[in-house]
């Protein structure tokens, strides 16, 4: 199959996808926002007075400021078991219906636990057991990763990994440091990430969005990170795009987020193909399909049919998430393989 500018988004649809960086947090249908809101009496009835406050619109500024503003809203509606075991069902739903094939969902346990003072055990424990349950009712195998704020302190930080190690053999893989890079910087969370990773479990990291590419750098050398979400301010320093490439840092990058929340001023201006073309090991992903109202299959024709990335490329992108993610080695090459067999092949 040869490469044509002019792929259809249903072509994009079709494909078989692997999703590396999706935050449960945004993945909130609106419809269960509404059907939430409803029941528990909550002052936001109405499609047209809740979209703007939980998806960015064509409308919206495009900045940090208005992007991480409706995370303030969605945190509302964590209002019981029930509802976080539907949302995180419906998260893995609806990346069934896009042909997500494998999916890395991260949340974070703090910011689910807050509003109904949920104790972080049981908060972890809901979005464990409505994950096991919605992968094997909708074949798509899910793992989970537990994410912290970086302006929380990092001996919560520490308590949240504690019980994430605690479950790692529970479809939980990963750890990983989100939030304000600008003000707050990776290193006094170092050794609650060197304890986890000892433990078993892999890590990521948020940084070189909103921040410099040094963040990227402590992310690597401070974290241990094996993966970084975003990364698309490493091009400001060659010695970052050295270090990352020799590391064989892995970046998940979410365009259409890049651009919504003011990271990249233009869609045509993210730095993704460039990223490709400095030898970088790049993966295509959501951040919060959600907030965004995307899918990774349009994300991909975004890539493709905007950026104008190969599709062959594409290939090699996806199978690369394959490779990255934090499954066993056994597992992981044999996702490796079905993608291989169902993707098809380009020549481009």
């Amino acid at each position: 199959m040869d490469h044509s500018p002019n792929h259809p988004v249903d072509f994009y649809r079709s494909l078989p996808k692997v999703e590396l960086h999706r935050h449960l947090e945004g993945s909130l249908r609106l419809r269960t926002l509404l059907e939430v809101a409803r029941s528990h009496g909550m002052d936001l009835l109405g499609t047209a007075r809740l979209r703007p406050l939980v998806q960015v619109r064509e409308e919206d500024p495009l900045t940090s400021d208005n992007f991480l503003s409706k995370f303030q809203t969605l945190r509302r509606f964590y209002r019981s078991s029930e509802i976080i075991g539907r949302i995180t069902r419906e998260a893995i739903a609806d990346a069934a219906a896009d042909n997500v094939r494998y999916m890395e969902l991260r949340f974070t346990p703090i910011a689910l636990s807050r509003v109904e003072n949920f104790s972080l055990s049981e908060v972890i424990d809901w979005v464990v057991q409505g994950s096991r349950d919605a992968s094997e009712e909708f074949g798509v195998i899910t793992r989970l990763i537990i994410s912290v704020n970086r302006h929380e302190s990092p001996e919560l930080a520490a308590g949240v990994f504690d019980l994430a190690v605690e479950r790692k053999d529970d479809c939980i893989v990963g750890v990983d440091l989100a939030g304000d890079e600008t003000n707050f910087p990776a290193q006094p969370f170092a050794g609650s990430f060197e304890k986890a990773r000892r433990a078993g479990l892999r890590v990521t990291a948020h940084a070189g969005e909103w921040g410099g590419a040094g963040n990227i750098a402590a992310a690597i050398t401070q974290l241990g990170a094996e993966r970084i979400g975003h990364g698309v301010r490493v091009l400001e320093d060659p010695a970052v795009v050295a270090l990352a490439r020799n590391r064989g840092t892995v970046f998940e990058v979410c365009v259409t987020s890049n651009y919504q929340s003011g990271v990249v001023s233009a869609l045509r201006d993210h730095p993704l193909p460039q990223m490709l073309a400095a030898g970088l090991n790049v993966t295509i992903n959501t951040d919060d399909p959600s907030i965004s109202q995307i899918t990774l299959g349009e994300e991909y024709y975004t890539v493709c049919e905007q950026l104008e990335v190969p599709l062959a490329t594409l290939r090699q992108r996806v199978l690369a998430a394959a490779n990255a993610s934090f499954l066993p080695p056994e597992a992981r090459t044999d996702l490796v393989s079905a993608l291989e067999q169902e993707f098809p092949v380009v020549n481009d």
